[in-house]
């Protein structure tokens, strides 16, 4: 009982003192650029949100899985607020291992309370929790990658080498293009979307493809955006699918799925096929929707 409240003392002086990030690297983590620190905070504050519940249903698990996000790309306090969960338990299992591992990355940026709070938990784990580690990209379902054609053959093919390098599950965008165009180089649509992933003119100038028609391009341009939309929803697949079909400024003004017949049975389609509802994404990518938050309250309620 007296360790417990002397973690509780050293955690909420924390809070107060040591505020600052550091530039040192850290092993599995690199530190922030300093122009990352307002995206950082703001990760941690809604990580902290839900660990005691002020304004959302207190959720232990998410705000672990938020906080190791901010851990992973070298945010100090998320490393020692995500320890001091579990060298205490608080919304997770105990661990202190775990919790030694954390205080750890956060020691070496010179962060004083984790310093401090090595003391108190041991030895650190030797493995890098799951959490830290690079994000795996789904296996592809054989209901959207079997090939009616030698043409499907060879657009699979380029999916599959293509889809790694923007970090999307190639059955993903394999699902985009059955949905879209069912594997037509050559498709238009009334309103000029082209290609395989159907990239309107602006898609197309805003991730530099300059001939749609091209199956490579087209697929690049299409993975680009997939890539953005997966870190400006931050892996929501029903959000991405939405906005890859109406629009992410629909998605922000609508606060979820837009009410357009089109737009549902997309959506419905894509995760169908892809048979997930989260998708791994790189935060470094864009910041995430300014309206997520509250599209994460509408969905809950």
């Amino acid at each position: 009982m007296r360790l417990r409240h002397s973690l509780s003392v050293l955690r909420a002086a924390a809070f107060v003192v040591c505020g600052v990030l550091s530039a040192l690297p850290v092993g599995a983590a690199d530190s922030p650029k300093e122009a990352d620190a307002e995206r950082l905070l703001a990760l941690r504050k809604e990580a902290l949100s839900y660990e005691h519940g002020e304004g959302v249903a207190k959720d232990g698990a998410r705000a672990a899985k938020l906080y190791c996000d901010g851990a992973r790309l070298g945010d100090a306090e998320a490393q020692y607020s995500l320890g001091w969960m579990y060298a205490n338990g608080r919304g997770v299992d105990r661990n202190d291992a775990l919790a030694a591992y954390f205080f750890g990355l956060a020691a070496k940026q010179g962060h004083a309370q984790s310093q401090k709070m090595q003391r108190f938990v041991g030895e650190a784990s030797s493995e890098v929790p799951e959490c830290m580690r690079p994000p795996a990209i789904p296996e592809e379902p054989a209901e959207v990658i079997r090939p009616t054609s030698e043409a499907q053959k060879k657009v699979i093919a380029l999916v599959n080498q293509l889809a790694p390098q923007y970090g999307v599950s190639p059955r993903l965008a394999l699902a985009v293009i059955r949905t879209e165009s069912n594997f037509n180089a050559a498709a238009l649509s009334n309103k000029n979307a082209q290609g395989l992933m159907q990239l309107i003119p602006d898609t197309s100038a805003r991730f530099n493809v300059k001939q749609p028609l091209d199956p490579e391009q087209n697929i690049r341009g299409g993975l680009a955006y997939l890539r953005w939309l997966l870190a400006y929803f931050e892996g929501d697949v029903s959000l991405v699918a939405a906005a890859y079909n109406a629009g992410e400024g629909a998605v922000n003004r609508y606060r979820g799925v837009p009410p357009y017949a089109e737009t549902r049975g997309y959506v419905k389609r894509i995760v169908g096929l892809f048979q997930r509802e989260d998708h791994p994404y790189d935060r470094k990518v864009t910041s995430p929707s300014p309206e997520l938050q509250k599209i994460r309250l509408t969905k809950g309620s």
